[in-house]
């Protein structure tokens, strides 16, 4: 039996042409029983091969598994429901070109951008604040001097501290790219050309457009962030064909999820997320305290006005000018104007803002370079409730951060009324009965931790952050993808029914006595 098991292997691949003769009908029976036998043994070696295929996939696919959460799940023990079951991220290893490097090179950029060293120091917050009067925006108590376009830097060193990332690329359910897009768009943004803007996008796409995991879905699960406005990122949609880079127009952006500070709302991939602000908890304790304390606090202005005038923004959007002419003709509004030169550090000085923010029920939001501000979010974090004058401020922005009842947090009055009806801001605001002025602050104060990034060096246990956030948005999007359904950020608000974003004045009209 054991010869011819061992001579049954050259059959399977070489088969016998020939036999010998057989006479009478013992020769058929043993003419049968050699067929039986030819037949039987590679019968059993075609078993023994698939058994030992199938051992090898089964210890494959569950080392795989297992070491996906073993390796680099942070959250300790892992039952047997796994909490990151659908929540697995994998990050690209880049070359260090593509983020690392960018940074390094950050003092050929402060012609321009003035002190990026210290802007991308500690993990991307900045420098500690220190010499507060009250002794509670410092360092050691999460604040910094952060820069409004660092986000690049603070997000992966967040996604650093996630709970589910995962070594292994298919099981991941998203894949995170840490290029670092908003500071490769500072370092040639003057005096380059397009194809040297563009280098460092083309160069990127290249690399992942190669990669197994980007064959697997055309990059429909990967994302990265890129922390400016969306616009800094289509110069092929921009005005000014010399400005920014087109990532976003590029094959590798048209598929990623892209995270930016403003959207274009061209129905495109880039979805908005918070400015960063000042300030960075390192506990929920420190978010539960800060919350405490502007609830308690002392609101002697009723509204308040931080910024520059912007006289040289499309006319259809230049309503700042006529916020700053009312706020300034106003006793109860309190205005810190700031100079637009790169040496001015009043409106840069995170304490001065604060302060004002915290003494103030209403602080006011017009649209200045576009039509977001990062100060909407400063304001909010200091308990202060925003007023905007454009939709695309907030409300067609921020929908994975804020509410969809934008009256809940916020007042609105259109523009057109302040600009071309010449309605007084603070007759709508007095006209707000109290009770209901209690009630968004209440909200505003609530929606604190949503609007904020903890410190990457530490990690929050309950309380959710803006990147906690957003990363659960990207998920999302991502399992769409997956089931082939539709997802794009949002359309203009053109598009809009011309009753979806019903004004403030219009639910308390102004008392006759307040005009």
């Amino acid at each position: 039996m054991q010869h011819r098991v061992a001579n049954s292997i050259p059959q399977v691949v070489c088969p016998r042409t020939k036999s010998a003769p057989t006479k009478g009908g013992g020769a058929r029976l043993t003419g049968m029983e050699k067929a039986a036998a030819n037949v039987l043994p590679p019968l059993r070696f075609l078993s023994v091969l698939a058994v030992i295929s199938w051992s090898f996939f089964l210890y494959f696919y569950c080392s795989m598994l297992t070491g996906g959460v073993q390796l680099l799940s942070h959250g300790g023990d892992v039952d047997s429901a796994d909490p990151c079951r659908g929540r697995y991220i994998y990050v690209h290893d880049l070359p260090p070109r593509f983020n690392a490097d960018i940074i390094r090179d950050c003092r050929l950029t402060e012609d321009h951008w003035g002190a990026m060293c210290d802007s991308v120091s500690n993990a991307g917050l900045g420098l500690p604040l220190a010499g507060d009067p009250d002794g509670v925006i410092t360092g050691e108590a999460g604040w910094y001097g952060t820069h409004q376009f660092a986000l690049d830097a603070i997000f992966h060193n967040r996604m650093r501290q996630y709970e589910c990332l995962t070594n292994h690329s298919a099981v991941a359910a998203a894949v995170f790219v840490p290029f670092y897009a908003g500071f490769d768009f500072v370092r040639y943004h003057w005096g380059y050309d397009n194809a040297t803007l563009d280098a460092a996008t083309v160069d990127l796409t290249a690399w992942l457009m190669a990669r197994p995991e980007w064959r697997r879905m055309g990059g429909r699960d990967h994302f990265l962030v890129a922390g400016r406005t969306a616009w800094d990122f289509r110069r092929s949609n921009n005005v000014n064909p010399s400005w920014g880079t087109d990532l976003l127009a590029m094959p590798a952006g048209q598929n990623m999820t892209v995270l930016v500070l403003e959207s274009t709302l061209l129905h495109g991939s880039d979805y908005p997320v918070p400015y960063p602000t000042y300030f960075h908890p390192r506990s929920d304790a420190d978010v539960l305290r800060w919350q405490d304390r502007v609830r308690r606090h002392e609101r002697k202005w009723l509204m308040a006005f931080v910024g520059a005038p912007r006289p040289d923004v499309p006319m259809n959007i230049r309503v700042r000018d006529h916020v700053i002419a009312q706020c300034k003709a106003s006793r109860a509004c309190g205005v810190l104007e700031c100079a637009r030169s790169l040496g001015s550090t009043q409106c840069v000085t995170p304490g001065n803002i604060m302060r004002l923010f915290q003494k103030t029920t209403f602080c006011l939001q017009p649209p200045g370079d576009s039509c977001t501000r990062r100060s909407a979010f400063d304001s909010m974090v200091a308990g202060c409730i925003p007023v905007f004058f454009h939709t695309a401020s907030a409300y067609k922005q921020y929908r994975w951060h804020l509410p969809g009842d934008h009256l809940s947090y916020s007042v609105y009055i259109p523009d057109a009324d302040v600009r071309e009806r010449n309605v007084s801001i603070e007759a709508v605001l007095r006209a707000i009965p109290p009770a209901t002025v209690r009630r968004m602050r209440e909200e505003v104060i609530r929606l604190i931790p949503t609007v904020i990034y903890a410190d990457p060096r530490s990690k929050l246990e309950t309380v959710k952050d803006a990147f906690d956030v957003a990363v659960e948005g990207v998920l999302d999007t991502v399992a769409k993808h997956r089931k082939g359904e539709y997802v794009d950020s949002g359309g203009a608000i053109s598009e809009d029914p011309p009753d979806l974003f019903a004004s403030t004045a219009s639910r308390f009209p102004p008392r006759r006595s307040m005009r």
